[in-house]
């Protein structure tokens, strides 16, 4: 005889349950257990999780849910089949879309029997006494399908509570079975859900006493123990429940919408119709042999395998987004395709590639196509609305995210319910660093005073460690739309987000892709915003139309100004680790960006895939291949494998792995710092290379870069689309530098860069830039015809702090009929109050009616407000004898107003009570290699790479221009506090040149804010 528990909440019951769904189903399966079935309160959240995990371990997964009535009991209904399923998915849809995001809301009505005809039921007796009236109606709701669940907890009156429940089951004629209203896996685990339960209540584990369980019984019990407990009757009971219940999540079938396709057209022959036109567009003077066969190509394997609806719902999308003229770029696997360059998904010619269809739409893998489409971050809105009104709430539904639990938030949590002081709580977390892992290590609990070795510490550690990982909520995905043909929640509950007008599946991006479920990637990219701000503005100033297809390629000035690292706002090669490669690489072709992009990451570092690559491509190393079709997959690459096709790939050639095995790795190299299996493929990988010829020495150097990509390695399909937009960035910044820095400026926030970083950079690309006038700028910056007619920088009311949007709108309205002669003058025809008219005078953008800023505060605080019976108020004053403010207070108030500014920079101001050897930027490449220096600036940004090896990169910027430090990890770590709290920083260190990357080796470092007085300076940092 064995058990099935047919009562048990995962951790996805957010802040109950203390075990995650694959903990439980592993334990389940070591204690012989004959099913497990899920049941998180309102939720399927975890139930993929612990179907992958089931699958391995060979245990029957039983899907259901647990609900507290507002009107009636609790009740646990498990789906008996793909009809129940899709039933008890629509009540949980029910449930949440009634309820704010995280709450449910249901009653007895919403159970009736015809809704949940094909599911089984449990109640739940909150004691030993059911209530009548929840009993009449649980029966009446589920004759013949509903049970009395046994629930003995070793509470000391489990006796009592089985008699009582005897004599219902008697009376009302329903049997009973044995259940155990499981919390975690493992007893250990009992401190760990009594926090939990303090957390969810928001007070101390001390105050919520009488909340909490009375012992440790709620996890997964051994045989021998339940057998003890309930009698053979009650668990063989289990074991009929759960035969009954025969449902699978593989047997979920998606079903593409299909209402895209013209009457009297199937969808092949639309997508081929499409397709054909587009080619004609693409190609106006005739469509290439080439390029006919691999669109037949194509459309025959899309054919086979039915994916017409998938291209033509991305299709449809990238269509309407055109037609309101938003710029949108595709990528992923399928979007590089000739038949997306056709239906314009993507601007990305395949021609240019070397890339076949069959690595993007494989029937040995049979998994979804993936196309991300990238829309401009500030119109992302009206595409998602779109699709919500195309398909309805009922069809469309974003992917969720899974939220959980990183040290700062776990430290603060746990803290609070183990009644922390506040002050201790908070300078614990702060000492966490995102790159310290998902860890917390004991040093940095003892800097901040505590003793780790404590009675209280240790076990507030202990239970803060235990936490890590665990969902804290569902959020929304940043754009994966989930669309169906039927109902969305017949297949998966969708429920509310925080943000109106948004709802999410329950099921994250990893749940569907290991359902082999479709999603179409819907994403906002604020570099789109900025290039189509520079098309508008270069349109509107030189009358020239552009797009992503029509700027012109293969501009040398452009490869040159690369190869500089002139790269400040410019997608994707901003960093400091781009812009240190950039000189090295030397890009001069559109392929060179796709490798910069791809190689620069995580996955090729950590696989020492960077260096190998460099001297080859320098000609320091000679290129060899072991096999002709090893040379095929790395030629491209000068047998380096760069991206992760390419590994896939010789996984299949080299190895003799199947592309099904060949996707599992793909999937193992994503995840396999999360699940750790990526081991496991070591000994076929090996072994398959052996077979075929190739030496150990290969082989183990090939599985040693695989690990590298665990790190994640960046597909090519990914990498070609993103150069594209290197490649046109790159373009306006040397071509329209004005235009490129206005537009991004005015797409704010993104990038790595501030707008003060960005101005400065403007103009030492020799743009003029022009400060904030209240008879001159816009909202949004914008260009103005110099003498020699090439475009200045307006800046905007946009940059000035504190001024309200509506109040700008009014300002630039009320200017269309004339310009403003005075404060007075601009009070009564704007209306603006006080706070938009201070934010003003502040921004020194009152300059041209008011005077000197100190003048402008005067002028704004004599201004009379005009009312209903004085609409004008003269008041005659002599204009006051105040002292224009010196430069250093002008840009003390600049950065204050704007965060800029276009005086002299703070470091020009400071440098001449500054020690004769602090070297500026500019002077520190007139020294040479190895010079000890000591330099200083203002901190712009931060940044620390994974795949750095615990390297922290800081870039300073003083008046001449910026200064990159490297600073180890031991010094970053003896000098925390300063590395990472300094406005204002000096550094001593030796400079480290190589060709035209320079940088200063950080040996120490000194806290300069305090010169920096009230000046208010912002960084970007870690980003």
């Amino acid at each position: 005889m064995k058990y099935a528990e047919l009562h048990c909440i995962s951790n996805f019951t957010f802040l109950r349950g203390a075990s995650h769904p694959e903990e439980l189903v592993v334990q389940a399966s070591q204690l012989g257990y004959r099913a497990l079935a899920i049941t998180d309160e309102c939720s399927v959240s975890g139930v993929v999780r612990a179907y992958v995990q089931a699958k391995e371990h060979d245990l029957k997964l039983i899907i259901g849910s647990e609900f507290r009535l507002t009107d009636g009991p609790r009740v646990v209904l498990l789906a008996k089949n793909r009809k129940g399923y899709g039933q008890l998915c629509s009540l949980i849809t029910k449930g949440r879309r009634a309820a704010p995001k995280g709450d449910y809301l249901l009653c007895c009505d919403d159970f009736r029997p015809e809704r949940l005809s094909d599911c089984l039921a449990l109640l739940i007796p909150d004691g030993a006494d059911p209530d009548v009236e929840h009993l009449h109606w649980f029966k009446t709701c589920f004759e013949n399908r509903g049970w009395i669940a046994v629930e003995l907890l070793a509470s000391g009156r489990d006796r009592e509570t089985l008699l009582r429940l005897q004599v219902v089951s008697d009376v009302w004629r329903m049997p009973l079975v044995a259940a155990g209203e499981v919390h975690m896996h493992a007893r250990s685990r009992r401190a760990l859900q009594d926090t939990l339960t303090a957390i969810r209540l928001n007070t101390t584990v001390a105050a919520a006493a009488g909340h909490l369980y009375q012992n440790g019984e709620r996890h997964l019990r051994s045989l021998a123990r339940l057998k003890k407990i309930y009698s053979s009757e009650l668990l063989v009971e289990t074991e009929r429940i759960a035969a009954a219940c025969t449902f699978s999540l593989d047997t979920l079938r998606y079903e593409y919408p299909r209402e895209l396709v013209p009457a009297g057209e199937t969808p092949a022959t639309h997508l081929r119709r499409l397709t054909e036109e587009g080619a004609d567009k693409r190609w106006p003077g005739g469509v290439p042999d080439k390029v006919k066969r691999l669109i037949d190509h194509e459309l025959k394997l899309i054919e086979e395998l039915c994916y017409e609806p998938y291209f033509l719902t991305v299709h449809d999308i990238v269509r309407f987004a055109k037609g309101r003229e938003i710029l949108c770029q595709g990528r992923g696997s399928a979007a590089n395709s000739c038949v997306c360059f056709c239906l314009g998904i993507t601007e990305v010619d395949p021609s240019r590639m070397s890339m076949l269809f069959e690595r993007f739409v494989s029937k040995e893998r049979n998994e979804p196509p993936d196309i991300d489409v990238d829309f401009e971050h500030e119109r992302r809105e009206e595409v998602i609305q779109y699709i919500y009104q195309k398909y309805g709430r009922v069809r469309a539904a974003l992917a969720a995210t899974v939220i959980t639990y990183r040290p700062r938030s776990a430290i603060r949590d746990v803290g609070k319910a183990l009644g922390f002081d506040n002050l201790q709580i908070d300078r614990l977390a702060r000492a966490m660093q995102w790159w310290d892992g998902n860890t917390i290590d004991n040093d940095r609990v003892r800097e901040t005073g505590l003793d780790p070795q404590s009675a209280i510490v240790h076990r507030f550690l202990y239970l803060t460690r235990e936490l890590l990982g665990f969902p804290r909520h569902l959020s929304q995905h940043v754009g994966g739309f989930v669309i169906s043909e039927g109902p969305l929640s017949e297949l998966v509950p969708v429920e509310n987000t925080a943000m109106e007008e948004r709802t999410v599946v329950q099921w994250d991006k990893d749940d569907l892709e290991d359902l082999g479920l479709m999603k179409v990637d819907v994403l906002g990219l604020g570099m789109l915003t900025a290039i189509r701000k520079s098309f508008d503005l270069l349109k509107n100033y030189r009358g020239q139309d552009y797009g992503l297809a029509t700027v012109p390629a293969g501009d040398t000035a452009v490869y040159d100004m690369i190869c500089k690292a002139d790269t400040v706002g410019v997608f994707q090669i901003e960093s400091r680790a781009q812009m240190a490669m950039l000189p090295r690489l030397k890009p001069r072709c559109y392929y060179d960006l796709v490798i910069e992009v791809a190689i620069v990451r995580p996955g090729p570092i950590q696989g020492d895939m960077v260096h190998p690559y460099l001297r080859r491509r320098n000609g320091e190393e000679s290129v060899s291949y072991p096999s002709d079709a090893v040379k095929q997959v790395l030629e491209r690459t000068l047998g380096v494998p760069i991206f992760q096709e390419q590994v896939m790939q010789l996984a299949v050639v080299a190895a003799g792995f199947t592309p099904g095995e060949a996707d599992r790795l793909r999937r193992s190299m994503a995840a396999w710092r999360k699940r750790g299996d990526l081991n496991a493929f070591e000994p076929r990988l090996i072994d398959g290379m052996r077979e075929r010829g190739y030496s150990e020495e290969f082989a183990r150097r090939i599985f040693s870069q695989i690990r590298g990509f665990g790190e994640y390695g960046f597909p090519e399909s990914h990498s070609a689309s993103f150069a594209l937009l290197v490649y046109v960035s790159a373009w306006l910044k040397h071509h329209e530098p004005a235009a490129f820095f206005c537009a991004l400026l005015n797409s704010q926030p993104m990038g790595f860069y501030a707008p003060s970083q960005l101005v400065q950079a403007a103009r030492r690309d020799g743009v003029e830039v022009r400060p904030v006038r209240v008879n001159a700028s816009e909202i949004a910056s914008t260009l103005e015809a110099q003498e020699n007619g090439e475009p200045a920088l307006r800046l905007g009311f946009r940059v000035v702090r504190g001024l309200s949007e509506t109040g700008a709108q009014r300002l630039v309205e009320a200017r269309k009929e004339k310009t403003f002669k005075s404060v007075q003058d601009l009070a009564e025809r704007t209306r603006l109050d006080r706070g938009d008219l201070g934010a003003l005078a502040a921004a020194d953008a009152l300059t041209s009616i008011a005077g000197h800023r100190y003048r402008a505060r005067w002028s704004v605080a004599g201004v009379e407000t005009p009312t209903e019976l004085f609409d004008r108020v003269v008041i005659q004053e002599a204009v006051p004898l105040l002292k224009k403010p010196t430069e250093g207070q002008d840009v003390v108030s600049d950065y204050a107003s704007t965060g800029l500014t276009l005086r002299s920079h703070p470091l020009a101001l400071l440098r001449r009570g500054f020690d004769q050897h602090v070297r500026s930027a500019e002077e520190l490449w007139r020294l040479p290699n190895g010079t000890f220096v000591k330099t200083a600036g203002l901190v712009v940004t931060r940044q620390r790479p994974g795949s750095a090896g615990g390297v922290t990169f800081v870039t300073l910027e003083d008046e001449t221009g910026q200064i990159n430090l490297v600073v180890w990890q031991s010094i970053a770590q003896r000098q925390r506090r300063v590395l990472l709290g300094a406005r204002m920083m000096f550094v001593s260190g030796t400079i480290q040149r190589e060709g035209d990357v320079l940088h200063v080796i950080a040996g120490r470092l000194e806290d300069g804010s305090d010169l920096l007085g009230n000046l208010q300076t912002s960084t970007r940092d870690f980003h």
